[in-house]
């Protein structure tokens, strides 16, 4: 095949799973549905999507963070879109925040398992970059036929009001808007945030609804008069500004952002911010749409950095593993990538593509530490298939080399950033900065795929364990019984390889076009950039 033809097989590829992106997306936006939507209008109240668009200015983008979230799951009780709730970064009268709005129209706004973890997240990012938060509340309360997923743990529903009191004390800027229902344990979180609005004839906060206190304690009374605009604003001084409605209300937000003082900053070089010079559309032809075939990573970092100028370190030294310095949008950048062709060292060695060896570990590792040392932030490109093994390998003392790589990285003081270009498997999703692992941001590009190995190799295994167990119980299977179950097998195991499947489950902040990669990795490291590092950069013991 030749070059051109396999470019514009590749191209034609990837842009079906564009497609099914924006497919899938346009369907998450409209949450419970249409009618829903329409029923929330008819109340007097906007959309949480129409919310974040009047209180976002208009001229700055806006990064969702999670819209994949619950994607699939919790289907026995109708699904639940986007996990009930919607959260990005956004730039209110300048200023970036995190954003948290419940989508009422799904399942009256009730938590979920998945709405838990998910607010959790963007009060992570919150605290993290010591960013301003914005709570839009309108919510039932917790889904009550999985409370005992939501309520009592360590990570479930309490935590997000502990974190409001922790955020309160660092002085990170919390408001939330009483928009719709608050009920419960759900009423703390405006309460404890360091200011409250409450919209007039739709907004409600009360610990027990009208119903429970009737049953409770026989009082007599309606929601508005419990725990409406009127009640909060005037007898109970709970909360701090009546509004008359949505509007109005995501107005005042803007003006008290408007009046907000500075805060340090960790002080990221950023110089004026230059497109690539080589066209980033054209990463779409360079990523093979079969992922066993070599690439050269480096033409998608040309494609990536400003100006397509980027600075190799030991280019020739373990090349499995592409280190260097550039800038995205301005903001200077150290990339740790995967190289995904063959290479050949200068000993004559023949080292596969997408695998860590020890020498790429080794450098990768001084990178690490020379990028904390000169305070540059950490972006790694994934596409590993893992360690290298054998006995090669392991007398070479790849575990050692490898645990010099992880510790440099989790240990590291500079924010980290991740992106998911093709293969995320095993110990290499780890060393290449994987969720566990504290990155300020984590995408996977629709090419992503997450696992402890791929799907061939799992599939075989698989099947070996369940042919092994059947003998064992004298059950033999025929050749074509087998070939039946490791197809069965392979699809079940593909489905969990999906971007989606990793995004469903927050293991990742959400599936990008890699057209989105510079805007994702640039408004991550101006959030980054709001909170000074305090912590001295400190290794440990490095396994020599």
């Amino acid at each position: 095949m030749s070059i051109d033809l396999e470019f514009n097989k590749n191209e034609d590829q990837i842009k079906q799973l564009i497609y099914q992106l924006k497919t899938k997306h346009e369907k998450v936006k409209l949450g419970g549905g249409e009618k829903r939507i329409q029923a929330q209008h008819k109340q007097g109240k906007l959309t949480a999507r129409q919310r974040i668009d009047l209180l976002i200015d208009k001229d700055k983008p806006f990064l969702e963070i999670g819209a994949f979230a619950a994607d699939g799951m919790y289907e026995e009780v109708g699904g639940c879109p986007s996990a009930g709730v919607v959260t990005g970064i956004g730039y209110i009268s300048g200023r970036q925040a995190v954003i948290v709005a419940n989508d009422a129209t799904v399942k009256a706004g009730a938590w979920f398992p998945m709405t838990a973890k998910k607010n959790l997240r963007a009060q992570e990012i919150s605290m993290e970059n010591r960013l301003p938060i914005v709570y839009l509340v309108d919510s039932a309360g917790v889904f009550l036929p999985m409370q005992d997923e939501v309520f009592p743990d360590k990570e479930h529903f309490g935590r997000i009001f502990r974190n409001n009191a922790i955020m309160s004390a660092k002085g990170i800027v919390q408001i939330a808007a009483i928009m719709g229902s608050c009920v419960a344990g759900g009423a703390y979180l405006p309460i404890m945030s360091d200011e409250a609005l409450i919209v007039e004839g739709t907004g409600s906060v009360f610990l027990a609804g009208s119903y429970l206190v009737k049953s409770a304690i026989g009082e007599n009374i309606d929601n508005e008069t419990l725990g409406g605009a009127a009640t909060h604003c005037e007898i109970s001084g709970v909360t701090d500004y009546k509004m008359p409605n949505d509007e109005v209300c995501l107005q005042t937000i803007r003006n008290i952002f408007d009046k907000m003082g500075e805060t340090r900053k960790a002080g990221f070089h950023r110089a004026t911010p230059a497109l690539p010079k080589l066209d980033e559309k054209e990463i779409y032809g360079i990523l093979p749409a079969d992922r066993v075939k070599p690439y050269d990573m480096l033409e998608i970092i040309l494609r990536l950095v400003d100006n397509s100028d980027f600075q190799q370190y030991k280019e020739k030294y373990g090349q499995t593993l592409i280190c260097g310095l550039g800038r995205i949008d301005g903001w200077a950048v150290g990339i740790v990538a995967n190289q995904r062709k063959v290479v050949k060292s200068k000993k004559g060695e023949i080292q596969m593509g997408g695998v860590i060896y020890s020498d790429s570990a080794d450098k990768a590792t001084r990178f690490i530490m020379n990028c904390n040392q000169k305070r540059i932030p950490l972006v790694f490109l994934q596409d590993v298939s893992g360690f290298m093994v054998g006995s090669r390998a392991e007398h070479g003392g790849i575990i050692k080399d490898g645990a010099k790589m992880v510790n440099a990285m989790s240990n590291s003081v500079v924010p980290k950033f991740t992106i998911i270009i093709g293969n995320s498997y095993g110990a290499g999703n780890y060393a290449m900065c994987g969720k566990a692992y504290d990155p300020r941001l984590i995408y996977s590009w629709v090419t992503g795929q997450m696992a402890v190995m791929s799907g061939a190799s799992a599939a075989k295994t698989l099947l070996q364990i369940k042919v092994s167990s059947m003998e064992a119980k004298g059950q033999k299977l025929t050749e074509e019984e087998q070939n039946t179950l490791l197809n069965e097998i392979t699809e079940k195991y593909n489905e969990q390889l999906s971007p989606y499947y990793a995004a469903a489950r927050l293991w990742t902040d959400g599936v990008i076009d890699p057209l989105e990669t510079r805007k994702v990795i640039s408004m991550g490291i101006e959030a980054a950039n709001h909170a000074p590092i305090k912590k001295r950069y400190n290794v440990g013991v490095i396994q020599t």
